[in-house]
């Protein structure tokens, strides 16, 4: 696990402080999204699907900074839609930065070189650029040629400005454990990005695509053969080693969507940002009022293929926490990554 050694140590006091107050449910990462516009129209995503109406408002800095501060959470996704596309997505972040909250924004990367003059380089800020493949693969599943091209160049010119960037790929049954190799091997050799996320799709009802999603043994062996040959220690992924065990299928969880939850233009949403059962205005009435124990595979049917990362990575997270063996692990793992 790439992550750094300073945000590991403040998820890890984070961690310690819930378990103490004896919180069993609380945020882990807030996924923040102040628009549903986009500049692309994926075939894997459904949030461009909204009404023109939706798709013109913005939310107000004071909102998304407050939402955040709500929660709790240390850690903050900006995601939408295309958060660049938002005129003060830039003031948003600098005040997410200014209370010392870790914020990945993330983008398609097609306005990032015009947009990167509003922001600063900081420990505590990302550039999580969409990355699914390579040239081709990856332009196909935008459906626009020369979006791969663009973001590489985006990433290049983020790199030598100083800013950290991690990268978010999302792999669906048309690839292969070589595929997901080669995409891999380039964002970690040859770009030299600091972390990288992998997610398995998760068949999103909104999706112009229904065709493409994975299942749960199709995912775990696509991993597990993806993964073969050290590949996966050589990556500097921004898992806890639990999680991709998870992904191999040498450990299964419960979903835990409460500790990655989405606030949108909409409020809280209900379980996760995969499904819409309903909004509510605050996290804590998202905790206290969801029905949680109905959700996850073998509950909800909507829930069978999803391994999704919002609903076990934070899973896999408290599971480490929780064991003495798995802690140690996730340590060596974390000060490796920090030497290389």
């Amino acid at each position: 696990m790439a992550m750094p050694l300073r945000q590991s140590i403040k998820v890890a006091t984070y961690l310690a402080e819930q378990k103490l107050r004896r919180r069993d449910k609380f945020p882990l990462i807030v996924e923040l999204e102040p628009l549903f516009a986009c500049n692309l129209k994926c075939e894997g995503c459904g949030k461009i699907q909204h009404p023109a109406g939706v798709l013109k408002q913005r939310m107000p800095v004071a909102q998304a900074v407050g939402a955040v501060l709500e929660s709790g959470a240390p850690m903050v996704s900006i995601a939408g839609g295309e958060p660049l596309m938002h005129p003060q997505i830039d003031e948003i972040v600098r005040q997410l930065v200014a209370r010392r909250k870790y914020v990945f924004l993330c983008t398609n990367a097609m306005l990032l070189r015009k947009k990167i003059d509003k922001f600063k380089p900081s420990p505590y800020f990302a550039f999580a650029v969409h990355i699914d493949g390579l040239r081709e693969r990856h332009d196909e599943s935008v459906a626009k040629e020369g979006v791969f091209d663009e973001a590489v160049e985006a990433i290049k010119e983020a790199q030598r400005r100083g800013f950290r960037v991690t990268t978010n790929s999302t792999f669906f049954n048309t690839d292969t454990p070589q595929t997901i190799v080669e995409v891999l091997n380039f964002l970690n050799d040859d770009l030299k990005v600091d972390e990288m996320m992998i997610s398995p799709a998760y068949a999103y009802e909104k999706a112009p695509d229904q065709d493409h999603f994975l299942g749960v043994e199709q995912t775990r062996e696509l991993f597990r053969k993806a993964f073969a040959g050290g590949n996966r220690a050589k990556w500097r992924l921004n898992h806890s080693p639990l999680f991709l065990d998870f992904l191999e299928g040498k450990v299964d969880f419960p979903c835990t969507a409460w500790a990655i939850p989405n606030y949108s233009l909409f409020g809280w949403q209900r379980p996760c940002y995969l499904m819409s059962d309903g909004y509510v205005p605050t996290y804590r009435e998202l905790v206290e009022k969801t029905d949680w124990d109905k959700y996850g595979r073998g509950k909800d049917p909507r829930c069978d293929n999803c391994m999704a990362h919002c609903g076990y990575e934070p899973t896999a997270v408290l599971a480490t926490m929780g064991s003495l063996k798995e802690s140690l692990r996730a340590m060596r793992e974390t000060v490796s990554g920090n030497r290389e």
